[in-house]
Order: C-alpha cells, then structure tokens, then sequence
C-alpha cells in the first residue's frame, strides 16, 4: 500500500479545527479546548499514535455518552501529602490537567505530592503533563492504567493494559527533561498508525488470535511488553498503583477502550511529584541535572548514531521544530477534520473507523 499523503499544518490552525470537531460531537469549550491542545502537542511530538488519528474515535464517544459532559471535578485531601481527584468520568485530557493542578498546589504546599485521579477516560500523553509540572519547578512521576490489551510474559490471553509511565525534572537549561514510555514494546496508537498508513510492523509488537507474534497491523489480538518478565512486571506495577490503589477496576476487569463507546472509561491515572527545593538547593539541583544532559551529549555516538540522546529527546526537538514549520497530518485525517463530518455510529469496535 502506498505511503500516505501528507498536509503541514500550523498547530494554531490544528488546534482549532479538532477543538470545533469535539464541539460538534458535544464537548463544552473549555474541555474541548484543552484536548485539541493536547492532541496537538502529542502529533508535534511525533507520536502521531496520540494525536490527530484520535479525534474521531473521541468524537464519537462525547456523542455516544461515554463521556460525560459538564463532570464535577473535586479534590478530596486525605493526607498532608496526599489526595484523590473525583474525576466524574469528563474528558479525560481535561480531567487529568486539572488533577495535575491540585497536585502541583499540594507539592509546593506540602513538599511532596502523591494524588491519584479515579474515573477520568482515555488521558493520551503522560509526558504532557509530567512536562507542565518539571516547567513549575518539581520532579514528576506519572502513570496510569488502561484496558487489557497486552498478554503476560509467557501467556497468550491479555489481561493488564500498556499501562504507561512518565518522569519529569526541571534543569537550568532551555528544557526539562522528560521522559514517557508504555510498559509494551509499542503503544495501541502505534498499531492504529499502521493500519492507518498501510504499514507492517516488526513482530516483536505484538501477536495475534493465536498468540502468535505478527506483522500486519490487522491481525493484531495482543501486545506484548518490553523486556518480557520485567515490563510484565512495571505493567503490574501501574495498574495497582493506579487503579487498586483508587478502588478502581484491575487487569481483565478495566473497562475497553473500543467496545462500548456509550458506557464511561471509570480509568485512573495518578501523580507523584517532589519539590526539589526539600531536598536540596533547587538552583543546585537544575543545575546537576543539565551538567548530567550535557555529559551525555558529550558522549562518543556509537556507529550508526549521530549523537547521544536523552530518553525522550527526539520528541522535544521534534516539537519545538514542528510549532515552527507546521505538524505533519495525514491529508485524509486533515480533510476529515475540515469537513462538517462528525464521524458518528460508524466505529468497527476493532480500532479503526468504517
């Protein structure tokens, strides 16, 4: 299959026509906003698998009832360090940057933050908001579950979900350094990129029906996790950490992404985030982590390799590159969101649209 066709847009232009389309499936502004701009953020990236190839499957949820409307967002402090965010099933873009809120006021407050975000839908980049907190001064740690889809080291059924993990610090340089990876080889996103642009994929992804290892994106049944036992393990480790630990569905039993797109996602996602300035001199600190940047840069390539970057490097200067000269979108994709379409009732229930 032919490689698809490309359309640079500007991010401004982007934001708006995806903000227009969530609106017109029944989104609110405010939350609408704050997902366009998110999903922007994730295709400057790079990580197409987050952004743009999103927005009609999200549209068809907001109009189907899987998300609700105007949610009532609370704080519930249990602990001097520590709190819940009622996330009432919102948008979960919008949900998870307003709990990151509370718990950046909680860090500075108390010095540490542990805040889990029980009943948000699909949040898309970790490293969106572990990046908002390091730009406010603190270290940050994110995760969260998501719907079995991924099959246990030397199993052939899934059970725990790509179930992601973010990590943040502020240094004295022009960035933070931000870091964010599923806990499988490749995320969901990835397989609906494939599919999306005709591709195969490696057949260390991901195996099918069978539990067979495959290359074509549409036979795919399961993930698999990284480095076998202990990505199997890191997975676990989230979905207990941010689902268990919130009194939250487990494993199996987390609700699909895909299925039922009229019933409400009830995921969780949570924060830990520290302020350096309890620890150690915050000036000191910024300062050590960008000599570490700079020593690492300083480091002879290997062959093959033009330099030596940080993990999660390649996003950020892939970002600030495409908010400059325009965000690659698939013509198709770019065309859809131009139109009046809204895309509704027309989802397979297997990842992509009829």
């Amino acid at each position: 299959m032919a490689e698809p066709e490309i359309t640079l847009v500007d991010a401004a232009e982007l934001k708006e026509l995806m903000k227009k389309k969530f609106m017109a499936a029944g989104l609110p502004e405010v939350p609408a906003e704050e997902t366009a701009k998110h999903l922007t953020y994730a295709d400057a990236c790079g990580i197409h698998s987050h952004g743009t190839v999103r927005v009609a499957y999200y549209a068809e949820r907001i109009a189907k009832g899987g998300v609700n409307l105007a949610p009532n967002i609370t704080f519930e402090k249990t602990g001097a360090a520590s709190g819940i965010v009622h996330g009432d099933n919102g948008m979960g873009q919008y949900v998870c940057n307003k709990g990151l809120d509370y718990a950046i006021d909680l860090a500075k407050e108390s010095g540490v933050a542990a805040v889990g975000v029980e009943k948000t839908g699909h949040s898309g980049m970790l490293s969106y908001y572990v990046k908002r907190a390091a730009e406010n001064g603190l270290v940050a740690i994110a995760m969260c579950q998501s719907d079995p889809m991924v099959v246990p080291y030397g199993g052939s059924e899934n059970y725990f979900g790509t179930n992601p993990i973010a990590f943040a610090a502020p240094t004295d340089l022009e960035k933070p350094v931000v870091f964010d990876m599923a806990t499988t080889v490749q995320a969901w996103g990835k397989i609906l990129d494939a599919r999306s642009k005709g591709k195969a994929i490696p057949d260390t992804w991901a195996v099918d029906q069978n539990g067979d290892p495959t290359t074509d994106p549409n036979e795919v049944a399961g993930l698999l996790p990284i480095a076998g036992p202990k990505g199997y393990g890191l997975m676990m480790m989230v979905d207990v950490i941010a689902g268990s630990l919130l009194g939250l569905p487990f494993g199996k039993h987390v609700s699909s992404m895909y299925e039922d797109l009229t019933q409400k996602r009830n995921l969780g996602q949570f924060y830990i985030l520290l302020d350096p300035a309890r620890f150690t001199d915050p000036a000191a600190f910024k300062h050590r982590v960008g000599e570490m940047v700079a020593e690492l840069h300083a480091i002879k390539p290997a062959s093959g390799f033009k330099s030596v970057r940080l993990p999660g490097e390649g996003s950020q200067i892939g970002y600030q590159k495409a908010m400059e000269d325009g965000i690659e979108v698939a013509t198709e994709i770019y065309n859809y969101l131009r139109s009046d379409t809204v895309h509704l009732y027309m989802y397979d229930g297997k990842g992509a649209f009829a």
